[in-house]
């Protein structure tokens, strides 16, 4: 069958290609069995097709589940919103096109922050999988399916997510719903490195494997013999692109356009096309489901887009294959690569994508450097500069995202093992006072985030240590500090009970200071008194519904607050770690709760409907 694709004209079909991959899950496996033939006899004999399963029940079972679950396009992401800014490209193809979509997202988003209430863990990923259904269902999406991996903390890190996720397993898990919902498209994240999710970033690697994987019967082949799945081609594959958001109105969504970094085509979709089913244009379509994810802030965006079509974007996407074959692209090597775009290049290169790492890495700014100087007498923790307390330069706080409603600076000095930051805030209005036992994901407020990485080694943050710092709770119970996305997380008096915090908020408000003491003691690891990196960080909210508009940094590039690589350096004047002190990072803790289809209702209700069983 040929389809004709309209936004470029290209003709695609289906073809086949294949990887090997590792098998795994007989447990697992037998159980998904069992469920699918005791599914699929309920409806044989209900339609009145067959009065029993028979010896060939596995496959006329996976055979049943594949019309039932058959969608045109696939969505896999990581999160429960990850598919929200392309959701108006998602209903015009149902309305204008025909093409049904569902979606695949691998955590409930677990890890990520609730501006809603206080649910955290497997209870806020169910809330997040019926904000994501509820969004999603307004463009005519029916099916969304969970992987069930656990969401950790804010990493850019692909390798460190794979070691988390399991890779295989999920990618077992991806290609069989692959096997199961024979899509033509699949759409996926973008895969690239810089400055990006790490479990973005491996979604997208997995979806890429799936796409290939899917085709070929050497690949999990337990879920062709024993499953009775068959193979599947998809036709395309798209990555989504936001380098080109800042093109506005029709326009540009016409015009064949060439991915700059990857040499691949990219094409466009204009949300700014009106709903015949909705009355207003996809844009607001979009809007409207996406204030919908209440516990990631987005109640807080503008509940109308603008009037002026001439002010509405596109949907871009990269197309990294057709035909179900990959595009090729001229591979521009970039030699010199730190040791995560290295990774990422030899996977581009492992699965015959070698283009993609073009100019992966970018051409990062020169790291700020500073001396901390050491101190005679330990300054008092105040929240004030005493005499001779911060001897050392002011360290200038940049603006980093958002806007220019706030200024801060810092200083630092050291006494005997201990580190002594100094921060000082200039701003007009207070953010949300959280909670005191409510320090986790401090950027939701007004807070000060200390990232230290002891040696200047670190290519993820978890061989770090990461204080935050809210200078005022409610309760009156002061200032609160907390480590998050990094070595081992939670509140300080728990993880890292060395650490002290004071701070002065100023009356009538015009900002705070906030003075931390760092133990050297709690580092993951001894420091290196020449190779010492940080970062200094403050985020500013002026509203109460945990929301941020402005972020700062001593260093701001890129991510900031989650790459090592950007982090100033600091050299500790006359320092000599203890001889006892530990060299090697201690292994990171990272949570691993996920919440389970097993527990939603609507997960199971769709199992039912489809025939495509539930994660285990």
């Amino acid at each position: 069958m040929i389809r004709r694709e309209s936004t470029g004209g290209a003709e695609w079909n289906e073809l086949g290609s294949g990887m090997v991959a590792a098998s795994g899950g007989e447990g697992r496996l037998r159980r998904r069995v069992v469920l699918a033939s005791a599914l699929t006899a309920a409806w044989l004999v209900a339609d009145g097709s067959a009065d029993s399963v028979g010896r060939d029940g596995n496959r006329r079972a996976a055979a049943v589940a594949r019309r039932r679950a058959h969608t045109d396009v696939l969505f896999i992401g990581a999160h429960p919103d990850d598919e929200s800014f392309n959701l108006s490209t998602f209903g015009q193809w149902r309305e204008n096109l025909g093409w049904s979509t569902s979606v695949v997202t691998i955590t409930r988003g677990e890890g990520g922050g609730n501006a809603a209430g206080p649910e955290e863990g497997p209870e806020l990923g169910l809330i997040r999988e019926a904000e994501e259904r509820r969004a999603t269902g307004m463009v005519g999406i029916e099916n969304v399916y969970y992987l069930d991996k656990p969401d950790f903390w804010y990493t850019l890190s692909a390798p460190l997510t794979a070691r988390i996720w399991g890779e295989q397993d999920t990618l077992a898990r991806l290609v069989r719903l692959v096997r199961q919902t024979t899509p033509h498209v699949i759409v996926i994240m973008d895969p690239r490195p810089f400055d990006q999710h790490g479990g973005h970033q491996l979604s997208a690697r997995l979806g890429i494997e799936a796409f290939r994987s899917a085709a070929d019967p050497l690949a999990f082949p337990e879920q062709i013999t024993v499953e009775g799945l068959t193979p599947w081609s998809p036709d395309r594959l798209l990555a989504q692109n936001y380098g080109f958001r800042s093109l506005l109105g029709r326009g540009p969504s016409e015009v064949r356009r060439t991915d700059p970094a990857t040499g691949l085509p990219v094409i466009g979709v204009w949300s700014g096309t009106r709903s015949r089913e909705h009355g207003t244009t996809w844009a607001q379509v979009e809007r409207d489901a996406a204030r919908l994810y209440r516990t990631q802030g987005f109640a807080a965006m503008p509940a109308q887009v603008p009037p002026d079509p001439q002010q509405l974007d596109s949907d871009w996407f990269t197309v990294l294959a057709e035909q179900g074959r990959f595009i090729e692209a001229a591979v521009h090597r970039q030699s010199g690569l730190a040791p995560l775009y290295a990774e990422f290049a030899a996977w581009a290169d492992r699965i015959g994508l070698p283009w993609l790492a073009n100019r992966a890495q970018p051409d990062y700014p020169a790291n700020p450097t500073t001396t901390i100087p050491a101190v005679a007498v330990a300054p008092m923790l105040n929240g004030a500069e005493g005499p001779g307390e911060y001897p050392g330069p002011e360290l200038p706080l940049a603006l980093w995202q958002g806007d220019n409603r706030c200024t801060a600076k810092a200083k630092v000095s050291r006494y005997g093992d201990e580190l002594y930051v100094l921060i000082e805030v200039t701003d007009h209005r207070t953010g949300a006072a959280l909670a005191c036992d409510d320090v986790k994901r401090h950027w939701r407020t007004d807070s000060v985030e200390i990232a230290i990485d002891p040696r200047g080694d670190s290519d993820d943050t978890s061989t770090t240590l990461k204080v935050g710092i809210l200078p005022y709770t409610s309760g009156g119970c002061g200032p609160s500090a907390g480590r998050d996305a990094d070595n081992h997380q939670g509140p300080v008096r728990e993880t890292a009970p060395g650490v002290q915090v004071a701070a002065v908020v100023t009356e009538p408000y015009r900002g705070y200071r906030v003075e931390v003491r760092i133990p050297f003691r709690e580092l993951p690891a001894a420091v290196d008194p020449a190779g010492f990196a940080m970062n200094i960080l403050v985020y500013n909210s002026d509203t109460h519904d945990k929301t941020g508009q402005t972020r700062l940094a001593w260093s701001p590039f890129g991510s900031a607050q989650a790459d090592p690589y950007v982090w100033g350096t600091a050299t500790l004047a006359g320092y000599r770690p203890p001889a006892d002190r530990p060299t090697p990072s201690a292994m990171p803790v990272i949570p691993r709760m996920a919440a389970r289809s097993a527990d939603s209702t609507a997960g199971l209700a769709q199992a039912r409907r489809t025939g495509v069983s539930i994660a285990d």
